[in-house]
C-alpha cells in the first residue's frame, strides 16, 4: 500500500513511540573509561574493535581517521536531524508520536535510550533499524543489542516491534538517491555524465557473511535501479574493509575500481555511497580524502554524490511505511 504524503492515518492505539537504531559515532564529551582521556575517537574505536593488545594498531589506524576530520563524527547529529524530518512527516499525516534515537557504540546508547523511554511511559515502541540492506551486522545484531538494551530496564520491559518493510528498491529511496547524483553533477553535461564512470558504494563484509545473507543482492538492485532512473550504466564496489584481514570480504574495493577505470582512460568517477544513510567516517574519510586522493593519483575527476540524509523522497518514504505499519497494527 503506497500512501499519499497529505493523507491522514489514525495512530490511536497502535505504537506510543518510534525508535531509530544507528551504529552511532564519537561526539565530545569524553566517556571518562581511563583516568587520562585519550580522546572520544580513540575510546570509540576501541569500543568497536576491542581492547587486546593486538588491536591496538587498529585502534591508533581508524581513530586516526577521525582526528584527521576534527576528532568527531556527525553522525548522531545527522540522524537526529532525520529523527526531527520524520516527525515533522509524520505529523502532516496525523501521526504525533515522540521519535527517540538510540545508537550501538555511543552515547545516547540503546540502553539509555531505552531507560528514558520506560521512565516517559512509553512501553509499545515501533523501531527502525537506519540500514537499506540485510546482513548480521546490520540487522540480527542490532536486534540482539536492543534486546540486551531492553533486559536492563528490568520488570518494565516495553515491547519492540521493529519496521520490517524492505525498502531498498521503494520509490523514495531511489529517487532521493537520484536526485542527490544530480545535485552532486550540477552543471556537467549530458555528454560529460555519459563518459563518467558512475560508481555506487556500500560498506564492505565478510565474503562468508555475504554468501549468507541478502546485503549483496539488495545492494545491486539498489544500483540497477538508480541507475535506470538516471539512465546510465554503472559499477558497484565495496568500501571501508579493515587492511589486511584474515578473512576475505566483498571486492572489489573502490580504489581498486577507481585504478582500473583509470587505466582504461576513464577522466571522471562519480562516487554514490548508497550503503549510508547519512555522512560519517566511512563517506567523509574513505571516499572524501582516501578515493578522491586515489583518483587524483590516476589523473581523475572526483565526484561524491550526497547520502540521502534527510532529504524529502527518503523521510516522506520512512513516513508512509510508518503509517502502513500502525494500520496494520491496529
Amino acid at each position: 500500500m503506497k500512501r499519499d504524503t497529505n493523507s491522514q492515518c489514525n495512530s490511536e492505539g497502535a505504537y506510543d513511540s518510534l525508535l531509530l537504531v544507528g551504529f552511532g559515532g564519537p561526539t565530545p564529551g569524553c566517556c571518562q573509561r581511563y583516568a587520562s582521556c585519550p580522546g572520544e575517537a580513540h575510546c570509540f574505536v576501541e569500543g568497536i574493535v576491542g581492547n587486546a593488545p593486538s588491536n591496538a594498531e587498529r585502534v591508533k589506524e581508524v581513530a586516526g581517521h577521525y582526528v584527521k576530520l576534527g576528532g568527531f563524527s556527525p553522525f548522531n547529529e545527522l540522524t537526529f536531524k532525520q529523527a526531527d524530518a520524520l516527525g515533522a512527516a509524520l505529523k502532516k499525516q496525523g501521526i504525533d508520536l515522540p521519535i527517540y534515537v538510540g545508537m550501538r557504540n555511543w552515547t545516547p546508547y540503546l540502553h539509555e535510550t531505552i531507560e528514558k523511554m520506560v521512565n516517559q511511559g512509553h512501553h509499545n515502541v515501533l523501531a527502525i533499524i537506519m540500514s537499506a540492506y540485510r546482513s548480521k551486522a546490520s540487522w540480527e545484531r542490532y536486534q540482539n543489542d536492543v534486546a540486551d538494551a531492553v533486559k536492563t530496564v528490568g520488570d518494565a520491559q516495553p515491547n519492540i516491534h521493529y519496521l520490517e518493510d524492505l525498502w531498498h528498491l521503494h520509490p523514495g529511496f531511489i529517487n532521493a538517491i537520484a536526485e542527490r547524483i544530480r545535485a552532486a553533477c550540477n552543471g556537467i553535461s549530458e555528454s560529460r555524465f555519459a563518459k563518467a564512470s558512475l560508481v555506487f558504494t556500500a560498506h564492505a563484509i565478510p565474503q562468508i557473511a555475504a554468501k549468507t545473507s541478502p546485503y549483496p543482492e539488495q545492494f545491486h538492485q539498489t544500483a540497477s535501479a538508480v541507475a535506470a532512473v538516471l539512465g546510465t550504466d554503472f559499477d558497484i564496489a565495496y568500501q571501508s574493509a579493515p587492511d589486511n584481514p584474515t578473512v576475505p570480504w566483498t571486492e572489489p574495493d573502490i580504489n581498486d575500481l577507481i585504478r582500473e577505470k583509470g587505466e582504461a582512460g576513464i577522466q571522471e568517477v562519480i562516487v554514490s555511497p548508497i550503503g549510508f544513510l547519512c555522512d560519517h567516517v566511512e563517506v567523509l574519510y574513505d571516499l572524501d580524502l582516501e578515493a578522491k586522493a586515489t583518483a587524483e593519483a590516476c589523473d581523475m575527476n572526483f565526484i561524491r554524490a550526497g547520502t540521502v540524509g534527510e532529504h524529502s523522497e527518503f523521510i516522506n518514504m520512512l513516513a508512509n511505511l510508518v503509517c502502513e505499519e500502525i494500520q496494520r497494527e491496529r
